[in-house]
């Protein structure tokens, strides 16, 4: 049977749309680089931002479309409020709207990541509140203490409310009268919210794992509640590697530094636990969740081996600004967070395995390989002209021009993959299930789980600033 909308289900839905939106964009955006003018309607300043801002509603919305989601089944009651819901819907929707048309206009205004004019800002402050409201109103529903995964939204919806705040103090004197101080409180906001939408994101893929195996101990183990007390204090304080080249005070330096090294200690457990992924990622091959969960436990290998690289100061002087910062908020965002947010969308769904899925999972994770990797080589051949050599910048941007055509090439791949996900993923939600029985049948479970073995990457999730590990 055909279902009637949820907030849930528009929320993923849109984020599905803002997906396949924002990949257009940084599709035309790298041909920018490879051919000048290549699509003069959409200058480079104006595609980056769409692409940006369109990736990062993506996560957002399909984050919050999943909490709208699951919550209800963890805590066995309503929503508090779906009227709020579909007004929180609403307002983001329409605010979205409002920023691309600035955007198109050429308006500007705001910080990375925020580049549109900063009363915008208030509309995505109101929503959140609302948010807010609703999650804890919901969530104290539940008997008993709660699991890590509940621990891990609220501090992410909280967090972003902070951080975004934070993203604004430009606009008072006191900030933009001092350089440093601007740096400083810019990147630690930006590094924070990075941190609080890593949250929503690590939080829902141990819900879908819980789910899906039906292993209720996985968000309840000591390993899961000390993994998320180790993210929450990279959330914290981790953001400030990324200032080295920054003259802060030294303890800053010296505390980030110190945090962000603590990831090795998750790096170390993953490749104790390397072989067992391997059977686990096999057991899970038969439903596209199992897929996507395996294809974010290799993202979350390389990408935290590559962000704790990065994260030593004398690395750091050589890539610091170069297109290895770019590898990794790529890896972080494409790799990790849509991984996981497909394995949701697939979960929810319940989407069986066809040959178009299959080839656009393929295609996805081959083009972002080589993405990621040319992103990589182009960094260090940048990093290192600019700190050993006296080159000119023209010099060095043509030594790394045949990595760029690559990125580029392979962004079309990566571009034409995410099609072919989305179409299908559109298609399956639009056919979900609505009634909590219906839904109960179609997952075959309810909100009282089985408490049999997991199966499928059964491991509690690490949440950091900028990566995540699940042991």
């Amino acid at each position: 049977m055909k279902s009637e909308w949820t907030p849930a289900k528009g929320f993923v839905v849109a984020g599905l749309v803002a997906l396949l939106c924002g990949a257009l964009f940084g599709v035309i955006g790298s041909w920018q680089h490879v051919i000048p003018g290549v699509v003069d309607a959409i200058p480079f300043v104006k595609s980056r931002p769409l692409h940006v801002s369109l990736v990062i509603a993506w996560i957002f919305l399909t984050a919050v479309g999943g909490v709208y989601h699951y919550l209800p089944k963890i805590v066995g009651a309503p929503l508090h409020s779906t009227r709020l819901a579909w007004l929180h819907l609403a307002i983001f929707i329409g605010t979205g709207m409002a920023i691309m048309a600035s955007y198109f206009m050429g308006r500007f205004g705001g910080r990375e990541y925020w580049e549109f004019p900063p009363v915008l800002g208030i509309p995505i402050a109101a929503s959140w509140l609302l948010f807010i409201y609703n999650f804890f109103l919901t969530a104290n529903k539940h008997k008993g203490p709660w699991p890590a995964y509940l621990w891990m939204w609220a501090t992410g919806i909280v967090f972003f409310l902070i951080t975004f705040a934070e993203a604004n103090l430009y606009l008072f004197p006191h900030f933009t009268g001092n350089m440093v101080r601007e740096l400083t409180v810019q990147w630690k906001a930006y590094g924070a919210l990075t941190g609080s939408w890593n949250m929503l994101v690590y939080g829902t893929a141990m819900v879908v794992m819980e789910r899906a195996s039906g292993n209720t101990a996985i968000a309840r183990s000591k390993t899961a509640f000390l993994l998320f007390g180790l993210g929450f204090t990279n959330l914290l304080f981790g953001w400030a590697h990324h200032i080295y080249p920054v003259p802060s005070a030294l303890w800053i330096r010296v505390l980030a530094y110190a945090i962000s090294m603590t990831e090795w200690i998750i790096l170390a457990r993953m490749i104790q636990q390397w072989r067992s992924t391997l059977e686990e990622g096999k057991q899970g091959q038969g439903s596209m969740t199992g897929r996507f969960l395996f294809a974010s436990e290799i993202w979350v290998f390389l990408n935290l081996g590559l962000a704790l690289l990065i994260s030593v100061p004398a690395i750091n002087l050589f890539t610091h600004g170069t297109h290895i910062t770019v590898a990794h908020a790529m890896g972080s965002t494409i790799g990790i967070n849509t991984t996981i947010l497909f394995a949701s969308v697939f979960f929810i769904s319940g989407a069986s395995i066809t040959k178009n899925l299959r080839m656009g999972f393929w295609l996805f994770n081959g083009s972002l390989l080589l993405f990621w990797l040319c992103l990589v080589g182009a960094g260090m051949v940048k990093g290192y002209y600019t700190v050993l050599s006296d080159l000119h910048f023209q010099v060095i941007m043509e030594r790394i021009r045949p990595f760029i055509v690559g990125f580029a090439i392979s962004g079309v791949g990566l571009f034409v993959g995410l099609s072919m996900l989305v179409w299908d993923g559109i298609q399956a939600l639009l056919n979900l299930p609505n009634s909590l029985e219906d839904l109960a049948a179609h997952h075959a479970i309810d909100t009282e789980l089985p408490r049999s073995p997991a199966s499928v990457n059964g491991r509690a999730v690490h949440q950091g600033s900028s990566t995540t590990a699940r042991p």
